[in-house]
């Protein structure tokens, strides 16, 4: 097997109401990347929120009461919290400085996946600008699919990624919040492992893997790549979902 993922550079910052697609599609002909059936464009999530206009500036914001008890005891600024409750359907855990929630979408992460970083406004107030998540990361990976894939010709898989931490362990990893074309999840329950014996409960997050691979090359700070272009992905493309990769709350110890 040979899995190639390569950062296409030159992307510009992205502005509201741009249109993805021509942007990224001009980027990877400059990088001299011509797509293929199979190939899987790996996406950073700010770029997706900036083009829906997914920003908020903080002082327009009014905390509400909740947000104002929620900001006294864990000391974080009350508007963000109004947006964290706001994208959120529950708070799980908190203590100073730190609030963990079931965000809308379904996955647990910290602060609603809001984000501070590479995110600037217009005007004087930069510093007061947040970027929510997609609204719908699903339907974004699934319009941006089928806009490379008639511009190409081609066959291929969308993944758009955050960066989350994970409990018990430290540091972020990328993690897929949407995708199209591709699956979230390979089951191989049944199937015999290199002794014959009946796999029963492997499940493989596959597109949680290549979101943590594309995150590697992609960076998390001031590279400015915010597309991956990947060769040789190991699964047979096919249509997934976010869904796949989220724990029914039934099966989930730790809640």
């Amino acid at each position: 097997m040979s899995l190639t993922l390569t950062a296409i550079p030159a992307i510009p910052l992205i502005q509201a109401g741009d249109d993805l697609a021509p942007i990224l599609l001009q980027a990877l002909h400059a990088a001299g990347v011509a797509l293929q059936d199979g190939d899987v464009l790996v996406l950073a999530q700010k770029i997706v929120s900036k083009a829906e206009g997914r920003w908020v500036n903080l002082t327009g914001v009014q905390p509400s009461a909740q947000a104002l008890e929620l900001a006294a005891r864990i000391e974080k600024d009350p508007r963000l919290l109004e947006l964290v409750l706001q994208e959120s359907h529950a708070v799980l855990r908190m203590r100073p400085g730190t609030i963990i929630v079931e965000h809308k979408l379904g996955f647990i992460c910290a602060n609603a996946g809001i984000d501070h970083s590479n995110v600037a406004g217009e005007g004087s107030q930069d510093e007061e600008w947040v970027l929510l998540l997609p609204e719908d990361p699903d339907k974004s990976a699934r319009q941006l699919r089928e806009q490379f894939e008639h511009a190409s010709g081609v066959r291929l898989g969308v993944l758009i990624i955050d960066s989350h931490g994970r409990a018990w362990r430290q540091g972020v990893v990328g993690i897929a919040i949407g995708l199209s074309g591709l699956p979230g999840l390979v089951d191989l329950r049944g199937q015999p492992d290199l002794f014959g014996y009946t796999l029963r409960i492997t499940q493989i997050g596959v597109a949680d893997e290549l979101a943590a691979a594309a995150s590697l090359v992609m960076g998390q700070a001031a590279e400015g790549t915010p597309l991956v272009h990947v060769r040789g992905f190991p699964y047979p493309l096919r249509d997934g979902s976010l869904n796949e990769l989220l724990r029914p709350k039934e099966l989930d110890l730790f809640r």
